[in-house]
């Protein structure tokens, strides 16, 4: 029985793992008929879906299902309308989160937002309530093999990025979001296509959660990342390694 119990949960975990993967490609998706309808089908000359078809690459997303995702988003075949929204509120402990969302229903968006941030012990704010903690920047990602930190470095100062790090196996790159196209086209010469490229949101400083708050504050983000309708969550908390790999376990 021991040995039949725990097929049922690798089972019962790889399940679990698959829908997640469904729901990234599904976002993913959506970012390229988005991307699509705001500019051109051709992500030479349209910065957003050059980053939303690399993030379909990170993702392992065919490369059918790609061309299928601008065709719609071209007006080739008949899709909804997405509406980029963004949400900001404070998780447990006083964590700001910020998410981004695609929509069809903006109603429907910030109700179940407002659900999830109240479920979890956290409040939804108005627009720019914990933004202004953040700094909205565009971040790059190379291997560590790709160059040495020097040349790295180098290469993005001469590229009009703001600040170059390697942490651990990637060269991490960060610009003001205005050069993120400038910056990531001239490493994209000098190097290759980046392992990831896309805006984001930097946390100006970190805010310790305790254990309780931790474990309360990744169920919210869970949550709100298993949202249909949210792109992307991001906030500033601080937990500790252990206490990560601990809640984890």
């Amino acid at each position: 029985m021991a040995g039949h119990s725990h097929f049922k949960n690798v089972m019962r975990r790889k399940g679990a793992q698959d829908a997640k993967k469904a729901k990234v490609l599904t976002k993913v998706q959506r970012e390229i008929i988005s991307a699509c309808k705001t500019g051109s089908p051709d992500p030479v000359s349209n910065p957003r879906l050059r980053a939303a078809v690399l993030w379909a690459r990170e993702e392992n997303m065919p490369r059918d299902r790609i061309d299928a995702a601008i065709k719609r988003g071209s007006g080739k075949l008949d899709t909804d309308n997405y509406e980029p929204l963004r949400y900001e509120g404070y998780g447990p402990g006083g964590a700001a989160v910020i998410v981004q969302a695609l929509t069809d229903n903006r109603n429907r968006t910030a109700s179940e937002v407002r659900s999830i941030f109240s479920k979890f012990s956290g409040a939804m704010g108005e627009t720019g309530s914990v933004s202004f903690m953040f700094d909205f920047v565009g971040r790059i990602t190379y291997p560590a093999k790709t160059a040495s930190e020097e040349a790295m470095l180098d290469a993005a100062i001469e590229a009009g990025a703001d600040n170059c790090e390697l942490d651990g196996a990637s060269h991490i790159i960060t610009c003001a979001s205005d050069n993120f196209g400038t910056v990531r086209d001239a490493l994209e010469k000098k190097f290759r296509a980046a392992e990831s490229a896309k805006l984001t949101w930097q946390p100006k400083t970190t805010s310790p959660v305790n254990e309780e708050q931790a474990t309360q504050l990744l169920k919210l983000i869970d949550a709100l990342e298993d949202n249909d309708d949210v792109q992307e969550v991001f906030s500033n908390f601080e937990i500790p390694e252990t206490m990560l790999a601990a809640l984890s376990a």
